[in-house]
């Protein structure tokens, strides 16, 4: 006999029972609502590059965190690690197809050989959403406005959106001779909120060889908690070199307060996301009640990205909401949620005799818009309940011999056991979309 192999997921990955699985569904479902109400369109690409497409432009801790291999045809391929790189290889590659400014979001699957740890995994969901063809503060705007509704969509409000601007730190890091360093001294000052200012000062002067450089780049982070107080910092750093960035700044604010999102922004120069594709404009989310779970949604502006595939430069603008560690942070705000399900209501079977007479039921609730299942043996009620119960099945209907030559059916509320008694199909299906609308 064959010995059982053990069944088994490699560190880092998951599986999803069914309660877990509709819940990501649900609010998946809603952020393509979100997405397609500011215009933007689904796009899908290979979970597979070549990996000279993915990391031709990334860092040596990029490349530890790939998934990369030797495929059966002797190339060199890689997972995805993120969205953004795969989209600027779309865009390259079928520019003549599309039209702009393109406005695409992307729900899928990415690879990260990261450690992991609480709401990190090897696997995850991102829900990316990005607006190429235009280098326009409105269009900056438009996807911090879509983070907000995005996340509200969800139920997600207690939130600050942390904003800042990658060009004037890079004006800035010029003016201080440090331009050629620049890059280290981003992805450190990124790690701020992670591994704390004493950490952070002694790597940045291990990178500056320079205590006074040092100390002007955390006098430059450090920042105001008044939005103008903090624009002035930057300009005084930053100087005439930094006019351009200090105009968008300047406009992002004004549409702020234009939509009333004051309370909701931030803007922090120690926000300066870690990749080094970002050259304007950039975001970082984070849940005011669970601050240590990191940022739930992020991004920026790439202008350059798309420079690696093709001559002309497309600059484009977006972010990406981390579906998975979001998920982990309302599951530890949230621990005791009341499951949810598709079905609206559930059929019992207490006469397998009645089973065309279900059915039949069924098909008639369906087409007046309910979602139901007819269980399919008559087993005890107590096992019937019970699975109804797993389900997170809102109503039963039960129809006995009589009610079924009268076409009518019991619906009865599984939570707070009341009857409707001896209704017809037409009246159960307006009691069942009423209850979902509550």
């Amino acid at each position: 006999m064959t010995a059982l192999i053990q069944p088994k997921i490699l560190k880092g990955f998951r599986d999803f029972l069914p309660q877990a699985e509709i819940k990501r569904a649900l609010l998946t479902e809603k952020l393509t609502a979100s997405f397609r109400s500011y215009g933007f369109v689904p796009i899908d690409t290979p979970a597979l590059e070549y990996s000279e497409i993915l990391l031709r432009k990334s860092d040596g801790e990029t490349e530890k965190q790939v998934f990369r291999f030797t495929d059966n045809g002797g190339r060199d391929v890689a997972l995805r690690f993120d969205l953004t790189v795969p989209f600027a290889r779309f865009i390259a590659e079928h520019k003549d197809e599309l039209y702009f400014p393109f406005k695409r979001y992307h729900i899928a699957k990415v690879w990260r050989g990261e450690k992991p740890q609480a709401g990190r995994y090897r696997e995850f969901v991102q829900c990316d959403f990005d607006i190429v063809g235009s280098d326009s503060a409105a269009s900056d705007f438009e996807i911090l406005s879509l983070i907000r509704q995005a996340l509200f969509s969800i139920d997600v409000k207690n939130i600050t959106i942390r904003i800042s601007h990658r060009g004037l730190f890079n004006v800035f890091l010029t003016k201080l001779g440090l331009s050629e360093k620049s890059e280290d001294i981003l992805r450190t000052v990124d790690k701020l909120a992670k591994i704390g200012r004493d950490k952070v000062l002694e790597i940045l002067n291990e990178i500056t060889g320079s205590p006074e450089k040092t100390e002007a780049v955390l006098t430059y982070i450090s920042g105001s908690d008044c939005f103008d107080a903090t624009i002035a910092l930057m300009e005084k750093f930053a100087g005439t070199e930094g006019a351009d960035g200090i105009k968008r700044l300047k406009e992002i604010q004004s549409f702020i307060k234009e939509s009333g999102m004051e309370n909701l922004v931030v803007l922090d120069p120690s926000i300066t996301r870690g990749l080094d594709y970002y050259t304007g404009l950039v975001y970082e989310t984070f849940l005011n009640d669970l601050p240590s779970i990191g940022s739930v949604c992020s991004g920026g502006r790439y202008d350059n990205l798309t420079g690696l595939y093709m001559k002309e430069k497309i600059s484009g603008v977006g972010a990406s909401i981390g579906l998975d560690r979001l998920i982990a942070a309302l599951d530890e705000l949230c621990p005791a949620a009341v499951p949810e399900g598709f079905l609206d209501a559930e059929i019992f079977c207490t006469d397998e005799s009645l089973m065309s007479v279900y059915q039949k039921t069924a098909f008639a609730l369906r087409n007046a818009g309910a979602a139901v299942e007819v269980f399919p043996e008559a087993k005890k009620m107590n096992q019937q309940y019970a699975a109804a119960e797993k389900k997170a099945v809102p109503f039963g209907i039960l129809i006995d011999r009589v009610q079924a030559g009268q076409n009518l059916l019991t619906l009865k509320n599984l939570q707070t056991r009341e009857l409707h008694e001896n209704i017809t199909v037409e009246k159960a299906a307006e009691k069942i979309k009423a209850h979902r609308g509550k």
